[in-house]
């Protein structure tokens, strides 16, 4: 995958996928828990691994960061004292780093060109638990990924699609957006776009009638936009 002047190679370990930005010389690793097969992956490409950072701190994201660091001369960049907006440049081009609090309260995006590294915040039809306890948090945040162009692509930090998109179906069972996004569904490659998820994911489509009709029958508060994420992640 080409971004501007940059590649991405996603990388699978059990469910979790690990990612890697890099250009002609230079590679960044985010949440690069497939430790081993990333640094074959920079031998084969002729690559350095530049920077080590995480979209999180949990520890099925961060595990490969001392390997990784121990068989490079990386530099790790801790995601905790990232500002809000700061760009790591690989090569003159830029990947912004967004606080998107809510799974956790230490939870960044990586954006670059057109693709979203968005870790435990947003997975492919469905988001993260909300381990922070700040529910408004983590609907503020969404709603800030929910601004971007549609055609953004989302690299999420696991790949829970068959779950995902069958909850998808079981709340909005009537939805043919969620059929046709099953039916595409590669474990090879997993992605969406930000379109495809304002069709399919319950948890951006707070404002769809079939939604509200939901949460109506569920006897859920649902005056307000907020109040509708509120009582989307309340129902299990």
């Amino acid at each position: 995958m080409v971004i501007t002047g940059l590649h991405l190679e996603q990388f699978r370990c059990g469910d979790n996928l690990a990612y890697m930005l890099y250009g002609k010389k230079g590679a960044v690793a985010i949440d690069g828990v497939a430790w081993e097969e990333m640094l074959r992956f920079l031998d084969k490409q002729g690559l350095s691994l530049t920077y080590v950072t995480n979209t999180h701190g949990h520890f099925d994201h961060t595990v490969g960061n001392e390997p990784l660091l121990r068989h490079s001369r990386a530099l790790y960049l801790d995601h905790n004292e990232f500002p809000d907006g700061v760009a790591i440049e690989i090569e003159g081009e830029a990947i912004r780093v967004y606080r998107t609090p809510g799974h956790t309260a230490d939870s960044v995006c990586f954006h670059a060109g057109g693709i979203l590294i968005t870790g435990d915040t947003l997975f492919n039809g469905t988001v993260g638990n909300c381990f922070s306890g700040d529910l408004r948090a983590f609907f503020r945040s969404i709603k800030r990924l929910m601004a971007l162009p549609g055609d953004t692509l989302i690299y999420a930090g696991h790949d829970y699609g068959r779950d995902s998109v069958a909850l998808a179906k079981q709340l909005e069972p009537d939805n043919p957006d969620i059929d046709q996004f099953r039916q595409a569904y590669d474990p090879g490659h997993v992605y969406s776009t930000l379109a495809e998820e304002l069709k399919i994911n319950p948890y951006l489509r707070f404002n769809a009638p079939a939604i509200i009709a939901l949460l109506k029958e569920h006897d859920l508060p649902c005056a307000t936009e907020e109040e509708r994420w509120l009582s989307l992640m309340s129902i299990e």
